[in-house]
């Protein structure tokens, strides 16, 4: 079990409201003492549920390429100390302390959202362009959150809470690692709305849960309750947050997700990378190729409909109907 409270320097931030998406820096007290820090990404949108327009997707992809690009260059730099001239060993040692702390300092995201919900979908007032997130082209991979997650090198904590829903469900299965509470429920709607997936979930759902179970999910539109998403194994843990931490931040979840980056920052930063490296390449052999195909199936998907002015405004209007039946609670 690990020890409560973790040592954390600091774990509130500041915000303004044109920020749609918050980032910030935690440092962690585990580790050698090279400043190991977590990286905390918030959608921040709760009035909209967070719900993720053009903007907060292109902030996403934004931050997770800088953030992907940073561990390359702390892979980089491991193959340069390796190469410094032995012959003067106590300044070798220097400049090999001086490396490891630079290329140790991040070792992991956590990512939630701010309010009573991670994430329930897209905005349909301004939704990302699905022809642009089906693509396979690497101008439209650049804007493209999900796959810009998938270079990050080091473990991605989801902190989840309230609605998990489509989109929302596929940012959070891109995570490495997902906590929520009581309040988290998961739902993939994308057959309801006619719409195709194109972040992964047709690939990663069935991974995480069994393809029988990811039918039941996704063909019918029900939606998971916390407890049965973790004993399903789509929640890796289910906090109570009802029990009370001395010293802790507002949000048990949170709590949490920073607690495991402590647990993580006191490893070894270089094998924890190469280790996430070889369970992610691991479990991908036909992986790729299967993400591949949903994004090929979803650009020809939305080729079709795109310009019909009927898929998304039916959608918007079922979003919108104060009178449409409400979901009180788990159908699975």
């Amino acid at each position: 079990m690990f020890q409560w409270p973790p040592k954390i320097i600091f774990c509130f931030f500041t915000m303004t409201s044109a920020d749609v998406v918050l980032t910030e820096r935690i440092a962690l007290a585990q580790g050698d003492g090279d400043g190991k820090e977590a990286l905390l990404i918030t959608l921040n949108r709760p009035s909209k549920k967070n719900c993720f327009d053009e903007r907060v997707c292109s902030e996403l992809a934004t931050i997770f390429h800088d953030v992907a690009d940073e561990i390359e260059r702390y892979d980089a730099d491991v193959r340069s100390t390796d190469n410094v001239d032995d012959d003067d060993d106590e300044n070798n040692e220097i400049i090999r302390h001086h490396h490891r702390g630079l290329r140790n300092r991040l070792v992991a995201v956590i990512f939630t959202g701010s309010g009573e919900s991670f994430c329930a979908g897209a905005d349909l007032s301004n939704p990302p362009n699905p022809l642009h997130q089906s693509s396979d082209l690497s101008h439209h991979l650049r804007w493209n959150p999900v796959h810009q997650m998938g270079r990050v090198g080091v473990p991605i904590i989801g902190a989840l809470r309230g609605h998990v829903i489509t989109g929302g469900f596929e940012l959070a299965l891109a995570c490495d690692i997902l906590v929520g509470d009581v309040t988290t429920s998961f739902r993939d709607t994308h057959v309801k709305f006619g719409l195709a997936p194109c972040w992964g979930l047709s690939q990663r759902l069935s991974r995480r849960i069994g393809p029988g179970r990811a039918r039941l999910v996704s063909l019918t539109a029900h939606t998971v309750n916390a407890h049965v998403a973790h004993e399903w194994g789509l929640l890796d843990e289910l906090i109570d947050d009802s029990a009370s931490r001395e010293g802790a931040c507002s949000d048990p979840v949170l709590d949490r997700a920073i607690e495991l980056a402590n647990a993580i920052a006191a490893n070894d930063p270089l094998m924890v990378r190469r280790y996430k490296r070889a369970i992610v390449e691991g479990t991908n052999v036909d992986h790729i190729r299967g993400l591949q195909r949903e994004r090929e199936l979803g650009l020809a998907h939305y080729m079709e409909i795109v310009g019909d002015g009927q898929t998304f405004e039916g959608a918007k209007g079922y979003i919108t109907d104060e009178n449409r039946p409400r979901v009180s609670e788990s159908k699975l």
